[in-house]
């Protein structure tokens, strides 16, 4: 007999369809920390300063709050519903009970794919920092090679990803250990260069006023560079859902979670925006080429302005935000993989979603991951043109995923079928109450203009060096429709046709077990993970 279950797994996964079987052991600090090190101040900021200043100038820097503000919207909505459904692969799970089935596989694999690309641009970053720090990390070469800067840094993070798959795939109390040490390192880090900077200051802040002649020539003027400046900030604060992703391992997530991604994204703010606006105000020669270079850029003002061991120091600093930032990046990866896995919405899904039974973690999941991040590096090594256009697309991707979320929040809030109403222990731990459809549009309104920003076909961006191709200039385009629709017809025609929550992992919800109970329960917990009608609903409840 089948009846309706309240205690059936005290971690309340059976809510949403699933058996527990992760390892919930994330504390507040670690939950926090995962979202603080995906973004990571220390490896955007310091990774893509160079970038943004060649483009724009120290006015580039007004693009950092601009931004948040613009993430911000979209972290109050995320952080909504990390309060009513902290699951693994949040964007994907999320999107399941907001849109249609295929709307919430394109979130999942359009996301899981520009994680993936995400990890080996993050661990690339260390070739940036590391021979600053010690040449001795330059193991290729002396860096004067024309390929010595890329095979080094291939090299490099490999390695990387090497150590971060092998602490993944242990377990997630290791890596949020690891995690939350590094995170803590890093705040306390960005605070001392904050104070370190400002001591050193030697201009005012009208430099920020001025264009510089940032912009002469181009068709747009200073708005057209300042366009391509800003996305050296939108490159940098995404991921903050991250706290959601690993909610299943969390304790009290439908608490936590919220808090997390907002503290997350705030503290990323202040933090990177005090660090911008400090280290331009302290350089001692804007015009100096190395600050605009990419073996230059913020690394070499602080070693210019704070000198040998204290600035070897702030690097060694920046090196360990790098470490935790790949594997928080990777974590969610795996979390994502592992989410779509066991709805059988990927190939090999049995395999992709098995839980090591002691150390409760998807180990096959982070070794994949790994494997494929690794790949796309090897083309840096001779295509450095091709390598830029797949990790400005990774965050095109992000940004697109993140729309396949609050555009059909939105949608919901219009027809009234959100927030839901709330009825005794499934209070969400967190609403934004009246505030939520004007922060739901302005989210919608941000994330589609700063995705046409990103895949906007600039020269700049997708074809910055030689050879000059057409297809290189819009490889972004290209490759975004290619994966988007390749994407959708490869759900349409084959996925979706054996979706379903696999049987180890679906919720029990046999009182007393008949012979043909655990076919029930697979089947109802099926219909919950695919049918959006259903969301938020027990299997038991839709038996009954």
């Amino acid at each position: 007999m089948l009846v309706p279950s309240k205690s059936t797994d005290s971690s309340g996964m059976d809510e949403f369809g699933y058996a527990q079987t992760l390892d919930r052991s994330i504390g507040k600090f670690a939950s926090f920390a995962a979202g603080v090190s995906y973004i990571s101040i220390l490896t955007g900021v310091f990774q893509l300063f160079y970038f943004g200043f060649s483009m724009a100038g120290p006015a580039y820097a007004w693009s950092w709050p601009i931004v948040f503000v613009g993430q911000l919207m979209v972290a109050l909505c995320f952080a909504e519903l990390a309060g009513r459904y902290p699951v693994a692969g949040s964007v994907y799970n999320w999107a399941k009970r907001l849109a249609s089935g295929t709307s919430a596989w394109l979130a999942g694999w359009l996301l899981l794919l520009s994680s993936i690309m995400a990890l080996g641009s993050v661990a690339l970053a260390l070739q940036i920092t590391l021979p600053q720090l010690w040449s001795g990390f330059q193991l290729v070469g002396d860096g004067t090679g024309p390929l010595d800067f890329a095979i080094n840094g291939v090299l490099l993070a490999t390695i990387m990803i090497t150590i971060s798959t092998l602490i993944n795939a242990f377990g997630v109390k290791l890596m949020t250990r690891i995690n939350s040490i590094g995170v803590f390192v890093e705040l306390a880090a960005a605070v001392l260069l904050i104070l370190a900077l400002g001591w050193h200051v030697v201009r005012g802040p009208e430099v920020f006023f001025e264009t510089a002649g940032f912009g002469e020539g181009h068709d747009l003027g200073f708005f057209g560079v300042f366009l391509i400046g800003a996305m050296a900030s939108g490159y940098v604060m995404y991921g903050f859902d991250t706290a959601s992703s690993l909610g299943e391992e969390t304790k009290d997530p439908k608490r936590t979670a919220p808090k997390a991604i907002l503290r997350a994204v705030t503290a990323s703010f202040l933090l990177g925006g005090l660090i911008l606006l400090f280290g331009i105000l302290a350089a001692p020669d804007l015009s100096d080429p190395k600050v605009a270079a990419a073996d230059g850029g913020l690394q070499y003002v602080v070693l210019s302005v704070l000198g040998g061991p204290f600035g070897k120091a702030f690097l060694a600093c920046i090196v360990v935000a790098v470490v935790v930032c790949t594997l928080a990046v990777h974590a969610a990866a795996i979390r994502m993989m592992f989410a779509m896995a066991r709805d059988n919405n990927l190939p090999f899904s049995r395999q992709l979603s098995k839980v090591d039974p002691v150390r409760k973690t998807p180990t096959i999941a982070a070794i994949v991951i790994g494997v494929m991040a690794i790949i796309p590096l090897l083309v840096n090594v001779m295509q450095p043109a091709i390598f830029t256009i797949l990790s400005s697309i990774s965050i095109v991707l992000i940004y697109l995923s993140y729309l396949l979320v609050t555009v059909p929040m939105l949608r919901n809030r219009f027809l009234k079928k959100w927030p839901l109403r709330d009825k005794g222990d499934d209070k969400a731990g967190f609403s934004m109450g009246k505030w939520g459809l004007p922060v739901n549009i302005v989210a919608v309104l941000w994330g589609g203009a700063m995705t046409l920003n990103l895949i906007w076909p600039r020269p700049e961006i997708y074809n910055s060096v030689p050879p000059f191709e057409w297809y290189l200039q819009w490889g972004g385009v290209i490759f975004v429709a290619t994966v988007t629709a390749g994407g959708a017809l490869l759900y349409r025609l084959k996925i979706r046709h054996q979706t379903g929550v696999l049987a180890e992992h679906a919720a029990a919800v046999a009182a007393h077990p008949s012979p043909d109970s655990t076919q029930t329960a697979t089947s109802a917990a099926t219909e919950l993970a695919s049918d959006p009608v259903h969301a938020g609903r027990s299997p038991a409840d839709v038996i009954s």
